[in-house]
């Protein structure tokens, strides 16, 4: 179960525009102006709860990051934090970013994770066919 409470008065819940979305747009509670190479944190107005063998990333929204050069950070949203939910945008066009209030600048995405603890070990199982192959060792074709 996500659920989801308003601290703000404008604060909308997160929302999917189809049902087989796999993230839930998020919304700006108010006017938002992002200066040309910086970045703004943006509060959403709610906090949150889900269980601890999730976590809630925040990602970003394909039509900002590609058009407007939006890029957003601080992704790990942890199922044990009640606060204000923010969104980090970095703007890394050479142009002023305007959002306007309700429009949608982010998604949320639940993921199931691992709650172990990592170990310690003196070698790893070899048993793969990847081995140490690493940046480009497949190809490119």
């Amino acid at each position: 179960m996500l659920k989801f409470k308003k601290l703000h008065k404008d604060a909308v819940i997160p929302t999917r525009a189809h049902d087989d979305d796999a993230g839930m747009d998020v919304y700006s509670v108010n006017d938002i102006t992002i200066e040309p190479r910086s970045d703004i944190l943006v509060g959403l107005g709610l906090a949150c709860e889900f269980p601890s063998n999730y976590v809630l990333m925040n990602c970003n929204k394909s039509g900002r990051a590609t058009k407007l050069k939006l890029d957003k950070g601080a992704e790990v949203i942890d199922s044990g934090y009640r606060g204000q939910i923010h969104v980090h945008l970095f703007n890394h066009s050479d142009n002023t970013v305007f959002i306007s209030k309700g429009e949608k600048i982010a998604q949320l995405i639940l993921f199931p994770i691992w709650n172990g603890q990592p170990e310690e070990v003196e070698e790893l199982s070899d048993n793969t066919s990847r081995g140490t192959g690493g940046f480009g060792s497949t190809g490119v074709n």
